[in-house]
């Protein structure tokens, strides 16, 4: 393989990288198949609905960090572009299984238990605290005043809609990007650089109004008698921290392999950089969040916390802000370690995995209860199917690039040099 800057080399998906992923979705697929055989399909949606989401937030990144970079004129940056508008590509994928795993979730229904009163009803297996049917009608045996008056808002073909337009818009506009930056290969000039300009800016807006909605609608609404102002941009950072670590992972992996062989330690250190900060903010939502409900003592919003507390989620709950803080505090606050390769791949892994149990602990509370506690089957196999997705789409539309990197990009040069 070559070892000089060669733009037009093409990222070749073959080999044992296309074998392992293609394994890592057929163990998904018996995971998801075991759960709904041995009667566990309200802790398989739950998965399914954690790895969706988990799986739609980090392609999502890739649209929010090209925006970011060609908004802000960032040089740095640009010879690292093709890497997040992989992440684009495969964005479209991303939103429809999530919005399949929704459908489905609301669409099949089991028995379920009315603590109150201890009747028997049926149920969706996922949105159940406002989506079971009587909730919102008066003179209902289940009759829910607080969700009564939320339905306006929390309803079936309104939900649908959101999340559709959500999705479509950072798809769309995502993809935008991606073409303009391979007509500015083809074309050169500024004319496809200001499109993108203007793209990312007009995406920044809409994402920076919709991404807590879509956290509310995604995840919150599981727990609908509750609500938090702070819950979006909580979601936010999760989301954020989670892609910036996939993505330096795979920065790591493909300079290993021989391809961006321009990527140097500073463009890792500043992806070092952006994953520590980020993590501090994370910390911060995490903290505030709590402290807010906890001196308000407000019992609608403490019991949040409450079902976290319980004893087969307790352990969990501090491991979270354990790993996903302790960690990149004591592990990427030095200058030395951000530009150290082999500790920043292992930053890398435990925050991709700590915050998979961070939604693990935003989800399963309020889906399955107790009962979903723990690492079984379904855990482990669809969190492993769905990287195996993840890698065999990213990989594949990675090698669909011509070039490697963005070679008329304004600021390639900058980048190729860049030093800190």
């Amino acid at each position: 393989m070559k070892t000089d800057n060669s733009f037009d080399e093409q990222f070749e998906f073959s080999g044992k990288a296309k074998t392992w992923s293609l394994i890592a979705i057929v163990i998904g697929v018996l995971a998801i198949a075991f759960g709904f055989l041995t009667n566990h399909g309200e802790r398989t949606f739950a998965n399914l609905l954690l790895m969706g989401y988990y799986f739609t937030c980090v392609c999502t990144v890739g649209v929010v960090f090209c925006a970011i970079q060609y908004a802000a004129q960032a040089g740095w940056s640009a010879s690292l572009l093709r890497v997040p508008q992989a992440f684009i590509k495969v964005l479209p994928y991303a939103a429809v299984i999530l919005l399949v795993i929704v459908g489905a979730g609301l669409y099949f229904t089991h028995p379920i238990v009315v603590e109150e009163t201890g009747k028997q009803i049926t149920g969706p297996y996922l949105y159940k605290e406002w989506a079971i049917k009587g909730l919102t009608t008066q003179g209902s045996e289940i009759y829910d005043a607080k969700i009564a008056g939320k339905s306006g808002y929390l309803n079936i073909p309104f939900f649908f809609i959101r999340l559709v337009g959500y999705l479509g818009a950072y798809s769309i506009l995502g993809l935008l990007l991606v073409k303009y930056s391979n007509n500015e290969d083809q074309l050169g000039g500024m004319f496809n650089y200001k499109k993108s300009f203007n793209i990312a800016c007009a995406f920044l807006a809409i994402f920076g109004f919709t991404v807590p909605l879509f956290a509310f609608d995604t995840i919150m609404s599981l727990d609908a008698h509750w609500f938090s102002t702070m819950f979006g941009w909580y979601n936010f950072a999760a989301m954020w921290v989670t892609g910036l670590s996939v993505m330096t992972l795979l920065f790591i992996y493909l300079k290993k392999q021989g391809y961006f062989s321009w990527i140097n330690i500073d463009h890792l250190h500043n992806m070092g950089q952006l994953m520590f900060g980020f993590s501090i903010f994370w910390t911060y939502l995490w903290f505030a969040q709590y402290l807010l409900m906890y001196y308000a003592n407000i019992p609608e919003e403490a019991v949040y916390f409450y079902k976290r507390w319980e004893p087969e989620f307790q352990f969990w709950f501090w491991l979270n802000i354990v790993i996903n803080f302790l960690a990149p505090f004591l592990v990427l606050m030095a200058r030395d370690s951000k530009r150290a390769v082999g500790v920043l791949q292992t930053a890398c892994i435990i925050l991709i995995l700590g915050h998979w149990l961070d939604y693990y602990m935003m989800i399963m509370p309020g889906t399955v209860g107790p009962k979903g506690r723990g690492f079984g089957v379904e855990e482990i196999g669809i969190f492993i199917g769905f990287a195996g997705l993840f890698t065999f789409l990213f990989f594949n539309a990675l090698s669909k690039f011509k070039s490697l990197a963005p070679k008329n990009h304004p600021f390639l040069q900058e980048s190729l040099h860049h030093h800190i």
